[in-house]
């Protein structure tokens, strides 16, 4: 009797083992964040594994500047963002006991921007015209308990308008909060 109950345990937990080795961590399906650092919306939707859609409506800070009057100036744009992401260490940080919940993990990304007119600026020797950037970025995120949510991306990108094509910097930094489920 007590060799079957040996034997019993001995099976259970050996096929625990085994089930948890081949549950592997997923991206959630539907998650909506609100940014407060740059005010925007995202949604960001799993349709696989790893991979993610995220789309983003904000306000975004920019920088240019004047050879020819020698002056700098800061501006805010509406923007809208789409990117396909690639969360690659989901898995590495469930096994490290870390949190991977609402997509805590880090991702390679193809980012594509459309910047609207600028809303604030000095006009007065800048004048401005939407553009479009598409970037390749690495990033990570991370929400924490309670949802509240921090990320950063970077990596190289192109800008283009209607007059010049330029290689930019791309980089992203947004703190906020996951709603919902």
């Amino acid at each position: 009797m007590k060799k079957n109950y040996f034997l019993l345990v001995l099976f259970i937990a050996v096929t625990s083992i085994y089930a948890q080795d081949e549950a592997s961590v997923s991206v959630v399906k539907n998650q909506f964040k609100i940014n407060m650092l740059f005010p925007g919306f995202v949604y960001e939707h799993g349709f696989s594994e790893k991979n993610t859609l995220y789309s983003e409506v904000a306000l975004g800070l920019g920088f240019s500047y004047s050879d020819y009057y020698g002056e700098s100036n800061v501006f805010v744009a509406p923007l809208i963002t789409e990117q396909f992401r690639h969360y690659y260490n989901l898995q590495k940080r469930a096994n490290k006991g870390k949190r991977t919940e609402r997509n805590s993990g880090n991702y390679l990304a193809l980012n594509a921007s459309y910047y609207f007119t600028p809303i604030s600026g000095n006009s007065e020797h800048f004048s401005y015209v939407p553009s479009a950037a598409v970037a390749a970025l690495w990033g990570l995120q991370r929400t924490y308990k309670g949802r509240f949510n921090l990320e950063f991306s970077v990596g190289p990108g192109v800008q283009f308008d209607k007059y010049k094509t330029e290689f930019i910097p791309a980089g992203n930094f947004t703190l906020g909060w996951v709603i919902g489920k």
